[in-house]
């Protein structure tokens, strides 16, 4: 499949690791000029030339970026549009809140988690589509977590922002949808990556158990058997931002290994 990204204008925030890094990676593979960014410039340095290193593709770059920052975001954006002319496709991740219940969190808690993982995906679809709208042409595609399907135990924080991510989307899809800009939202579930790592090892303090035992337990709950690998869900945003989807847009899904039961 000819997913025709070869010189597209790609931008993956919070992209110097984890699921933003591989989804970086599997664009930069596509022959994609890809745009990295996240608040530290020595993380960026490093996978800036590990992307280029495993994709054999040259037109990688970055750009030092706290998505809790409107001014650096307009910057982001403004770095794209001036290196490739104008943005394609925008992956917007941003790092997890904390995790803890609800007595846990001050009114603070709760506006930094609503800055972090939910304005900054607005702020950033603000400034990216008046050069999709020029093109008549684009694809976000929005990185939450399982919790969009299923409410996660001890992550009352993400459970509350993430669905509003969903039906963020939701709307923006419908009304954006006759100018070809096409919206998605994916869910990543038990994915072996360092924010997952750090999730277990907090169940694993409260369990009193360790962390490989808490991950056992977890992948005893999967179905295929084992935790997910970060590229397998980067393929998955990949063909969502990509030109060989056409007509999927507005839609919420998960990269689980058929973890989530709800429908």
């Amino acid at each position: 499949m000819d997913f025709k990204l070869r010189g597209k204008s790609v931008i993956v925030t919070a992209g110097s690791k984890g699921l933003g890094k591989a989804t970086a990676l599997e664009f930069a593979k596509e022959g994609a000029h890809v745009l990295i960014s996240s608040r530290n410039e020595e993380e960026l340095e490093k996978t800036k030339a590990d992307i280029k290193e495993l994709s054999g593709n040259e037109n990688v770059e970055y750009a030092v970026c706290d998505m809790t920052n409107a001014g650096q975001i307009k910057e982001l954006v403004k770095k794209a549009v001036e290196w490739n002319g104008t943005v394609d496709v925008l992956i917007n991740n941003a790092g997890g809140p904390p995790a803890g219940k609800f007595d846990d969190f001050s009114d603070g808690d709760w506006q930094a988690a609503f800055e972090l993982n939910l304005l900054s995906f607005i702020r950033t679809v603000r400034e990216v589509l008046p050069a999709m709208r020029e093109q008549k042409s684009g694809r976000i595609v929005n990185i939450a977590s399982s919790s969009i399907k299923e409410s996660l135990d001890n992550l009352i924080l993400s459970n509350t922002y993430r669905a509003g991510i969903v039906g963020w989307s939701k709307s923006l899809a419908r009304e954006l949808a006759p100018e070809n800009i096409l919206i998605n939202t994916v869910g990543p579930g038990r994915i072996a990556t360092d924010r997952v790592a750090a999730l277990d090892a907090k169940h694993a303090d409260i369990q009193g158990i360790t962390s490989e035992e808490v991950r056992k337990q977890a992948e005893q709950s999967i179905p295929i058997g084992r935790y997910g690998e970060p590229e397998e869900f980067a393929r998955t945003l990949v063909f969502l931002a990509s030109g060989a989807n056409t007509y999927l847009t507005g839609q919420s899904l998960v990269v689980d290994g058929g973890l989530v039961k709800a429908l």
